[in-house]
């Protein structure tokens, strides 16, 4: 099942006021982007977010799972403590890189 539309408002909603937020489908999911560093995958409308050492401590409690198969184990975000979510993907975003420029 892909993600609902108003699942992926929903989330770009929530992290706004990081700064801008875009989404983007790929083949019925979604990737959320904040300032231009992806930070959430979206699939199943449950939100997925990297296990780095970095967030291990404020997501010591969270549930994990696979985005989709052959996909690596991740944290899956609950969105009840809106605080909280925006200081992991805070947190998150410093460690992340940008996404690489394509050469054409």
């Amino acid at each position: 099942m892909a993600c609902s539309t108003d699942f992926i408002a929903f989330i770009c909603d929530v992290l706004a006021p990081l700064g801008e937020v875009r989404s983007r489908k790929m083949m019925g999911e979604y990737v959320i982007y904040v300032n231009d560093k992806c930070v959430i995958t979206a699939c199943n409308n449950t939100a997925f977010i990297k296990k780095l050492p970095c967030i291990a401590e404020l997501m010591a409690d969270a549930e994990t799972g696979c985005a989709y198969k052959g996909a690596k184990e991740g944290y899956i975000l609950d969105f009840h403590d809106r605080q909280k979510v925006l200081k992991v993907i805070e947190t998150l975003w410093e460690e992340l890189p940008f996404p690489k420029s394509k050469k054409r």
